[in-house]
């Protein structure tokens, strides 16, 4: 593991897929004492995905999160990383993989150069080759101006970025983001986002969890909702809100009057109400497409928003 700081295709969540997969989780289990964390969860994600795991605080995220990243064993079940058991092979999988937590952990003393020379160092790279990397994601990340600076003066964004190009100084295969751009200004937000775009353009399989589920609906592929340690549904976002609503216009008529029609997308549908309310000499002052968001679809699935439950936690032990 580099790190421990703690589109349309098949579905990959709960059904085979024709994809090579690159994470098969099946029916993973965990207790701790009278409390089910986990019950039964199964999925497979194909290589080069981006999937965002989400669900409220308490619904088992991080406590799945430390199982497929080897720092917890399962009650049950299994887990295999790009064919490596993650009990059995515990090491190989600790190569494959990095983890970035929520918070940035990254030394403070330590300019931006040197805290990725110091992970390549760690990592039984060369010297040349360090430096070489080093350089590499200063740049990816759009740090090269801060490099030289202490760590200990950059911004929250700046140093969320530096822990996740620390987290790839290896070149994992398979990325793990716990909750990655949580505290960061929207600026350093989007930053972040198109970092994550990039490396899933790359081949990179990528997990996500998140509390923004905004995030979610641009990032992933596909996203799974995890609620009480079970997974409740999975799918791409458009699938996930066609679960809970369907696509209507809104037109406001110079009289005042509303219509709501739902249309499914279907602009045949739309000209023939407006070409209808024209032969009626109605006249439309305005129209607006009305469609399901995904945090209705979250709402309708969970029964509450991602803040609302108590939160995700091994108890004290």
């Amino acid at each position: 593991m580099t790190r421990s700081s703690p589109q349309l295709t098949p579905p990959f969540v709960d059904r085979p897929t024709a994809d090579k997969s690159a994470l098969a989780v099946s029916g993973i289990r965990k207790r701790y004492g009278d409390r089910e964390v986990l019950r039964d969860v199964t999925f497979d994600v194909p290589e080069g995905r981006v999937l965002a795991l989400l669900g409220p605080n308490g619904a088992g995220k991080t406590t799945l999160i430390r199982i497929l990243t080897t720092l917890v064993r399962a009650d049950g079940g299994t887990a295999r990383l790009l064919g490596h058991d993650v009990v059995r092979d515990r090491a190989r999988v600790r190569e494959l993989i990095s983890v970035t937590g929520q918070y940035a952990s990254v030394d403070e003393e330590l300019t931006g150069r040197e805290n990725l020379v110091m992970v390549g160092r760690l990592l039984r790279l060369g010297k040349s080759e360090a430096l070489r990397r080093a350089d590499e994601l200063l740049e990816e990340f759009d740090l090269t101006a801060a490099a030289h600076r202490r760590v200990g003066h950059y911004s929250g964004g700046m140093r969320r970025r530096l822990d996740l190009a620390a987290s790839l100084v290896a070149s994992p295969p398979l990325i793990f983001l716990d909750e990655p751009t949580t505290g960061m200004d929207t600026r350093s937000r989007a930053a972040l986002w198109n970092v994550v775009t990039r490396l899933a353009r790359g081949g990179r399989t990528i997990i996500l969890t998140t509390q923004y589920l905004e995030e979610a609906d641009v990032l992933a592929d596909r996203i799974a909702v995890l609620d009480g340690g079970a997974i409740v549904a999975s799918g791409t976002a458009a699938e996930l809100k066609k679960r809970v609503g369907r696509e209507t216009v809104e037109l406001v008529l110079d009289d005042g009057a509303v219509i709501r029609s739902v249309t499914d997308g279907n602009p045949e549908r739309v000209r023939l109400l407006l070409n209808r309310l024209h032969s009626e000499g109605r006249h439309v002052r305005t129209l607006t497409v009305q469609n399901p968001t995904l945090d209705d679809a979250f709402l309708a699935l969970t029964g509450h928003s991602t803040a609302t439950a108590p939160t995700d936690k091994e108890p004290a032990r």
